[in-house]
C-alpha cells in the first residue's frame, strides 16, 4: 500500500543539515506553493485537453533520455502527481527504487492516491517525498538518474537546482528535464503565446483555473533559451549537455550527463 512519506531515511553520507529529512519551507516558494495546490485535483485531466494527450508521448521521451534501466535507483523531482514517477518505475522493475519529491503536498497526495488503485508490482517500489529541489536529503552521487518534467522553470534558484541534480546523481548518470521551450524562434514564440492566450487559458477558466494559468506566458518569456539551460548544467558541473526541441519547438528537453 503507498503512502505518502515526510520522513525517510538515506544512506549515510554526511549532510550539514539533517540526516533524517525533514519537510521545510525554504524562501519565496509559498506563492507557488499555493498555486500548485490550487488545481492539484484536475492537473492530470486538464493536461490531456490541453496537450491533446501528447504530454504523455513527451514525458516517455524524458524518460527513455535517462537512460534507466532494471535495477537501478532513480529520482523524479518535482515530481506533481507522479507521471514521470510511475513510468521511470517500469523501466527499473521490482527490483529498483523511484523516489518522487515535489514541494505541493496536495500532489503527492493524487500521486500517492493513483498509487494505491494501481495493482502494478513495478509502482510499489515508489515513494514520495515533500521537499524542495534547491535542499534534497540524498547523499552525493545516490541515484542513477533523474527526470524533472515541467519543474525546472517554476523554480525560483535554478542554478542551485540544477547544483544539486548533479550532486546527488552518480558520475555518468543522466538527468532528463523537459519543460516549455522557450523559443529563440519569433514565429515559434508568438504561436506559443497565442495558443496560451487562446485555448490553454480559455480551457482552464472552464475548470475555474483562468488566473492559475495565466502565469504560463510570463513565466515562460523568464525561463532560459536552449543555449542557457545547456550553460546552466555545464556551469554545475555536468560533463555534457543537450537541448531537444520537441513538438514543432513548443516543448524542450535538456538532457544532461555528469
Amino acid at each position: 500500500m503507498a503512502s505518502l512519506h515526510l520522513s525517510l531515511s538515506f544512506p549515510s553520507t554526511p549532510r550539514t543539515s539533517v540526516s533524517r529529512f525533514r519537510y521545510r519551507k525554504i524562501g519565496c516558494t509559498n506563492e507557488r506553493q499555493a498555486l500548485f495546490s490550487r488545481f492539484a485535483l484536475v492537473y492530470d485531466n486538464l493536461n490531456d485537453v490541453l496537450s491533446l494527450g501528447q504530454h504523455r508521448i513527451w514525458k516517455r521521451m524524458a524518460v527513455s533520455w535517462t537512460g534507466a534501466k532494471m535495477g537501478d535507483n532513480v529520482l523524479d523531482l518535482c515530481c506533481g502527481s507522479g507521471d514521470l514517477a510511475f513510468l521511470l518505475s517500469e523501466k527499473v522493475g521490482s527490483n529498483g527504487k523511484v523516489i518522487g519529491v515535489d514541494f505541493s503536498k496536495e500532489q503527492l497526495l493524487i500521486a500517492s492516491s493513483r498509487h494505491e488503485l494501481s495493482s502494478k508490482e513495478c509502482y510499489q517500489i515508489i515513494e514520495w517525498v515533500e521537499g524542495e529541489a534547491t535542499d534534497l536529503p540524498f547523499s552525493d552521487c545516490y541515484f542513477d538518474a533523474i527526470t524533472m518534467g515541467y519543474g525546472l522553470r517554476n523554480v525560483i534558484d535554478k542554478r542551485k537546482a540544477m547544483q544539486e541534480m548533479f550532486r546527488i546523481l552518480k558520475p555518468g548518470a543522466k538527468a532528463s528535464i523537459l519543460d516549455f521551450n522557450k523559443s529563440t524562434q519569433p514565429f515559434v514564440a508568438s504561436v506559443q503565446e497565442w495558443m496560451i492566450s487562446s485555448f490553454v487559458v480559455p480551457v482552464a477558466a472552464a475548470y475555474g483555473l483562468a488566473k492559475e494559468y495565466e502565469y504560463l506566458k510570463s513565466s515562460i518569456r523568464e525561463f532560459f533559451t536552449w543555449k542557457e539551460l545547456e550553460e546552466l548544467a555545464m556551469e554545475a558541473g555536468f560533463s555534457t549537455a543537450k537541448h531537444y526541441e520537441i513538438s514543432g519547438g513548443l516543448m524542450g528537453n535538456l538532457v544532461a550527463t555528469r
